[in-house]
């Protein structure tokens, strides 16, 4: 007979059930382990107010089968290099910019990515100045940034207006610096993106004489790096899926998106409500109109000598993780 013990169970019984449940707490506890080994974690590059906080405030940041760990940085050109060093997995980034890092033979392929509407990228003038017309740009010193839609939206301007490039003046400058340049009047015009381009309208009086209709496709892309596509995929996969939820959610709730981006970044809600609303960003299928669409660009961007050589675009981009994908 076994003895019982205060419990009213067999001290036999309770030594079989204590082993029993140490067993099953260490493997439980192995396969929490194995499982804390096997996660994903997706490096991504950001700027404030972008992907993240779009994600958070759609609600498609919830239950992630995967970790991302998010890194901030100012632009976009140093998120590239970040993707080129194998610092980051994923990130977001102009076509030209990413065309241009690309050419320089970094391991990196766009993946996805936005459309916005091409009349946001526009060249800016002080309200008080003469020139009136594209044509008038002739001669004149013009802002934009070097190697990304700035200096394109120049340089096609131009050439759609019957002028040579060498016509004008190329300033190599950032939005920040480009803005102080043409309201101390150092520079004659600006060409520049939004939020930049409200931003102008709306609190400096600025004037838009000219913009991207018809000159640039106006695609940002979501890149990934040729690694990360290898060895995390599936996790990847998400990532695009929810980025392109996101963001078809945000052009139904444009002033709550405003809002939060200007609770992050300090800038006034008016100019991004403003900025939101004529981009209409939606998400792209990176399919053969987008590639011919951007392959047209970047044979033009050789051609300015913003690119140092013809590209394939077709081998730049990885039409798998938007292909099949429904968008409405």
């Amino acid at each position: 007979m076994h003895k019982l013990t205060g419990s009213g169970f067999p001290h036999s019984l309770t030594r079989r059930a204590a082993a029993a449940l140490f067993a099953t707490a260490v493997a439980l506890s192995t396969s929490a382990a194995a499982l804390a080994a096997d996660t994903i974690v997706l490096r991504v590059g950001d700027q404030k107010g972008g992907n993240r906080s779009l994600l958070e405030i759609s609600g498609q940041a919830k239950d992630l089968p995967y970790k991302i760990e998010w890194s901030e940085f100012p632009a976009a050109a140093p998120i590239l290099e970040a993707l080129n060093a194998g610092a980051l997995d994923v990130g977001y980034t102009g076509d030209l910019a990413f065309l241009t890092v690309y050419a320089a033979g970094a391991p990196i392929k766009a993946i996805g990515g936005t459309r916005a509407d091409p009349k946001t990228q526009a060249i800016l003038v002080r309200a008080d100045s003469p020139i009136k017309t594209a044509a008038d740009l002739k001669g004149k010193r013009l802002a934009g940034t070097r190697g990304g839609w700035g200096q394109f939206l120049i340089d096609a301007t131009l050439e759609k207006t019957g002028n040579r490039i060498e016509d004008a003046t190329f300033a190599p400058l950032g939005p920040v610096d480009a803005k102080i340049a043409l309201l101390a009047g150092s520079i004659d015009a600006w060409a520049v993106w939004e939020p930049y381009v409200s931003y102008a309208k709306l609190k400096d009086n600025a004037r838009v004489v000219t913009d991207g209709e018809g000159l640039t496709p106006t695609v940002t892309f979501i890149v990934a790096s040729d690694n990360a596509i290898a060895t995390k995929r599936a996790a990847v996969q998400d990532l695009v899926q929810r980025l392109n939820k996101a963001r078809l959610w945000s052009l139904d709730h444009l002033a709550e998106y405003a809002k939060n981006t200007a609770d992050l970044t300090r800038l006034p809600e008016d100019v991004l409500l403003a900025a939101y609303t004529a981009q209409k960003m939606s998400p792209i299928v990176i399919d053969e109109a987008v590639v011919k669409e951007v392959q047209a660009a970047s044979d033009r961007a050789t051609r300015y000598g913003i690119l140092g050589k013809t590209l394939d675009v077709g081998k730049a981009v990885d039409r798998s993780f938007t292909a099949g994908a429904s968008l409405n």
